[in-house]
């Protein structure tokens, strides 16, 4: 009987690693802002996708007006509309799309 529980003791870590294995997901990265874009417009698009991969991988339902920079866009006041337009777009777009892949500056 002490053998037979040796036994499993000694065969259980090996019987629980094998049911462990690695999960690959893609996602497509959302295509580049538009080039009619402006420059205020394309930083907020580029804000809103890393906002709405943010909310994806936390599992938040979207909702552009809970981030602060769609709030208060750091942007000088004539071009508050178009950055809010371009995170609006690079958010939306996300949420369709799925996020991009993680890089350098990802969380």
């Amino acid at each position: 009987m002490k053998k037979l529980i040796a036994l499993a003791a000694l065969l259980l870590p090996l019987a629980l690693a094998g049911c462990s294995h690695r999960t690959t997901v893609v996602y497509a990265a959302p295509p580049p802002p538009p080039p009619a874009f402006s420059p205020a417009a394309q930083q907020g698009y580029h804000d809103g996708v890393d906002a709405a991969r943010r909310d994806i991988n936390h599992g938040y339902a979207p909702d552009v007006n809970r981030h602060p920079r769609f709030r208060n866009p750091p942007v000088p006041p004539p071009a508050i509309e178009e950055y809010r337009h371009g995170f609006r777009a690079g958010y939306e777009q996300s949420f369709r799309q799925g996020p991009p892949p993680a890089g350098p500056g990802y969380y």
